[in-house]
C-alpha cells in the first residue's frame, strides 16, 4: 500500500499500464457547510473520480437569527459576537459567509424573535426547516452538475442528521442515499452503509446499544456477495484504533484538558470493529471522530476516516483507485 501525490495517482489511472476499476472520492462530516459541499461535487472533476461518496453528518450545528430592528438595520449574534448590519445587503453577506462555514440564519423581525425566545419548540421547528432546506438546495445543485455525467453520487445521513433528511435524500433521480443497505457501485464493489453511532455525550438522533449496531451491520454484511470486494461505509470507526480518538468530555459537555493538554479517549464502536474484523471486506469508510484523520489496516481491511474542518471551509477526504479485490492506491486529500 502506497500514498500517492495527486499528479502520479491521475497518470497511473489515466496513462500508464495499471488502470484501476473505479477511482472513488469519499469525504464526512461536512456539518451544513456550503463551501464544502461545492468542493465535494468539484472533487469529480478534479480528482477524475467515477464514485462520489459524502458520508454522514451533512447538517450543522448552529442557527443564529438575523433580527430586523424597527428603525431600519438588523443585529445578530454569531461566533458569540454582537454584530450590527445596516442594510439587507449586509445581513445577506453575513447569511452567505454563516451558510459557507456550515451555520443556519434567519430573517426575523424583532416580534417574531421574541416569539422564538418564548418558544422553544419554534426554535427547532424552523432549525429543522432549514436543515431540510439546505440538503434540498445540495440535491439540486448535485443533479444540475453532475446529472447528466458518468459520476455516481451517494450521499447518506449521519448520527447528528435528523430523520426528516431521509426522504429528501431518497427522492433524487440522481443522488442515491444508500443508508441500511446493499449497493453496487460500479458493478464488481458492494457498499453497505450505515450513519448510526453507539451512544455519545450528544445523544444525537442516531444512536444506539452496541448490539444493536452489530444487528445493523451484520444483516447488511449477510447480504453482500463478494466481500473481499465490498466496502463498509460506516459512519463510526472501529474503537481502539488511530482513527478513533477523540477529546474526552465530561458531564458538563466540556473537554478534560489535564497538565495543559487535552485528554483523548477512543470513541469508536466495538460492534464496528468486531464486524471488520470478522468480515474482513476491501475498505472501511469513517467519519465522527473530526479529529482522527488517517488511515490504517485491519487484517486486509484499509480503513480511512479523512478528518473533517468544515468550519473552515477546508474538505478533508480520501481518494483511492480499487481494483477487483485490491486498493491500487489511496490518498488522503486536503483542499
Amino acid at each position: 500500500m502506497q500514498f500517492l501525490p495527486s499528479a502520479q495517482i491521475n497518470y497511473i489511472r489515466r496513462g500508464g499500464a495499471v488502470v484501476a476499476k473505479s477511482r472513488v472520492y469519499f469525504t464526512t462530516d461536512v456539518h451544513g457547510s456550503n463551501r464544502c459541499f461545492r468542493k465535494f461535487l468539484n472533487s469529480a472533476k478534479f480528482y477524475g473520480a467515477d464514485v462520489l461518496l459524502l458520508g454522514g453528518d451533512i447538517t450543522g450545528k448552529v442557527m443564529s437569527p438575523i433580527v430586523e430592528e424597527p428603525g431600519g438595520g438588523f443585529r445578530c449574534t454569531y461566533q458569540g459576537v454582537e454584530l450590527v448590519l445596516k442594510d439587507k445587503a449586509e445581513a445577506a453577506e453575513l447569511a452567505r459567509k454563516a451558510a459557507e462555514a456550515g451555520s443556519y440564519t434567519h430573517i426575523v423581525s424583532k416580534s417574531e424573535f421574541e416569539e422564538l425566545e418564548a418558544k422553544p419548540d419554534a426554535v427547532s421547528e424552523l432549525f429543522k426547516r432549514l436543515m431540510v432546506e439546505r440538503v434540498q438546495e445540495w440535491v439540486s445543485l448535485a443533479e444540475e452538475r453532475l446529472g447528466k455525467t458518468q459520476v455516481k453520487c451517494y450521499i447518506s445521513p449521519g448520527n447528528d442528521d435528523l430523520f426528516e433528511l431521509d426522504p429528501v435524500l431518497s427522492s433524487s433521480s440522481y443522488v442515491i442515499n444508500p443508508e441500511g443497505r446493499v449497493v453496487d457501485i460500479d458493478g464488481e464493489h458492494e457498499m453497505i452503509t450505515l450513519g448510526y453511532t453507539n451512544h455519545t455525550p450528544w445523544n444525537s438522533p442516531r444512536e444506539v446499544d452496541e448490539d444493536v449496531l452489530a444487528g445493523m451491520i451484520g444483516r447488511m454484511a449477510d447480504q453482500a456477495k463478494t466481500m473481499k470486494a465490498a466496502i463498509f461505509n460506516i459512519h463510526v470507526p472501529p474503537i481502539d484504533t488511530v482513527i478513533d480518538q477523540a477529546p474526552r468530555i465530561d458531564e458538563n459537555l466540556k473537554v478534560v484538558v489535564k497538565a495543559g493538554n487535552v485528554e483523548m479517549v477512543s470513541a469508536g464502536s466495538s460492534a464496528c470493529r468486531t464486524a471488520i474484523e470478522k468480515y474482513q471486506p476491501l475498505l472501511g469508510l469513517h467519519g465522527h471522530i473530526h479529529e482522527s484523520r488517517g488511515v490504517f489496516k485491519m487484517g486486509r481491511t484499509t480503513c480511512a476516516n479523512p478528518g473533517s474542518e468544515y468550519g473552515e471551509g477546508i474538505l478533508r477526504g480520501f481518494l483511492t483507485d480499487l481494483d477487483g479485490e485490491k486498493v491500487k492506491s489511496y490518498i488522503l486529500t486536503s483542499g
